[in-house]
């Protein structure tokens, strides 16, 4: 049998000393597509962190605030996804005189993103859903084993998020994502996770489960 990548067995979790979920029984096995789905706030953001700290594969996150740096570059900002793989002098160099081959690199990932030609852009300058693609492009530059993300696609249109959600079942052999859309979580996911009232109250495959079933975490 397979070893799950993260497990966790009756945890309580929370932040500031504050529980949010009780009780929280999960195993994450590789190759599954796991989406949390529940109401804003129930704690589908704590169960993701949680998650995200105790892997320890190599792990691409996409945080629901982006985890951008406004004041430098697009290019910058995805390169930032592989810094850990170089050292100190060669970061350094980087930040100050990035290669042909690494602009071509990033640019690349800019491409599929829908961001192609903006790596000399400030982030700043981005409107929310160009920022939301830079941070999607750093994860996917990143790679890994596995990928987490809080809402990654919340701020593009429909077909956009679908298209790109794609890309990250395509990079990615394991993924653990919050999403808010019924519909996209039945199309992407192999299994739902549904957090209600403190704790989980849905963890199935995703073709057991109806439209109907997951609404009703809304209510």
């Amino acid at each position: 049998m397979t070893a799950p990548l993260v497990a966790l067995t009756d945890q309580t979790l929370g932040w500031g000393g504050q529980a949010v979920l009780r009780g929280v029984t999960l195993q994450v096995a590789p190759g599954e597509r796991i989406v949390l789905l529940g109401r804003s706030g129930v704690g589908k953001s704590t169960l993701l962190a949680t998650l995200h700290d105790r892997l320890t594969k190599r792990t691409a996150l996409v945080p629901q605030d982006h985890g951008l740096v406004g004041s430098l570059s697009v290019f910058h900002n995805v390169w930032m996804g592989v810094l850990d793989d170089h050292g100190t002098a060669g970061n350094l160099r980087c930040l100050l005189w990035p290669r042909r081959s690494e602009r071509s690199r990033v640019e690349g990932i800019l491409d599929v993103v829908g961001l192609a030609g903006m790596g000399r852009h400030r982030v700043s300058r981005l409107s929310g859903g160009q920022r939301q693609r830079v941070a999607l492009a750093r994860a996917l530059l990143r790679g890994g084993e596995v990928v987490l993300g809080d809402e990654p696609v919340t701020a593009l249109d429909p077909a956009q998020g679908a298209a790109l959600l794609d890309h990250l079942g395509g990079r990615f052999a394991t993924s653990i994502l919050a999403l808010h859309d019924v519909d996209q979580a039945l199309r992407v996911a192999t299994r739902i996770v549904g957090l209600r009232a403190g704790g989980i109250a849905i963890d199935a495959p995703a073709t057991e489960l109806t439209e109907a079933d997951l609404l009703a975490l809304y209510r």
